[in-house]
């Protein structure tokens, strides 16, 4: 299995047990939403590529990053497809817009912000990927090792990339985005989605 220790040193916190048997308790959203997910991260990256055209590191990174995500998509569509779920739309979850919600609006901020942002949720994806891959049936338990080996430098692009963009030293920002991340990890959601807290008492 790949070496996680990187994401594990990079993120705030592991997630929680509580949401591992939120997620074995919802395996068709599960795999919805880890569809929408890898859809956004294409978007994302496609995004910042229209937005920063005079950046040649960030384009030739991320065009690199939306096709193995859109590889992904179609791979989890199809998956969901054997296994008679239907891909459907899916309400967000808090925590890209949490996290988004407190970025700079000038430049070079706002890059650097969303570079930060992005590898946040690079690392928490295949954070998960590894938390969940014991758990989940064999088919999918391989899918998630093999997810794991193929995108987990993806937060490294994203960080490489907000360390050469930023007009100084970003670890304060990093900090800062850290706690945001830890915050919507640990409390609670109503929903279960990938990238949701643990479940609420109500749950």
């Amino acid at each position: 299995m790949t070496d996680i220790t990187p994401l594990r040193d990079f993120l705030p916190c592991p997630t929680p047990d509580a949401w591992i048997g939120w997620a074995l308790a919802h395996p068709d959203i599960l795999l919805i939403d880890h569809a929408h997910c890898e859809k956004k991260a294409a978007s994302t990256a496609l995004n910042l590529m229209f937005r920063y055209v005079d950046r040649p590191a960030l384009l030739d990174n991320l065009s690199q990053l939306a096709r193995e995500e859109l590889l992904h998509f179609e791979q989890v569509v199809g998956m969901m497809r054997q296994r008679g779920i239907t891909y459907d739309h899916l309400s967000p979850s808090r925590y890209a817009q949490g996290l988004r919600r407190h970025a700079r609006t000038s430049e070079p901020g706002r890059l650097v912000d969303t570079l930060i942002i992005g590898a946040l949720i690079e690392a928490r994806s295949c954070e998960r990927f590894a938390a969940l891959a014991p758990h989940v049936d064999e088919e999918l338990g391989r899918y998630y090792r093999y997810l794991l080996k193929s995108e987990s430098r993806h937060f490294e692009d994203y960080l490489r990339l907000a360390r050469l963009y930023a007009d100084g030293p970003i670890d304060e920002r990093l900090a800062f985005f850290k706690e945001k991340e830890r915050a919507l990890i640990e409390e609670p959601d109503l929903e279960f989605r990938f990238h949701s807290g643990v479940p609420a008492i109500s749950q």
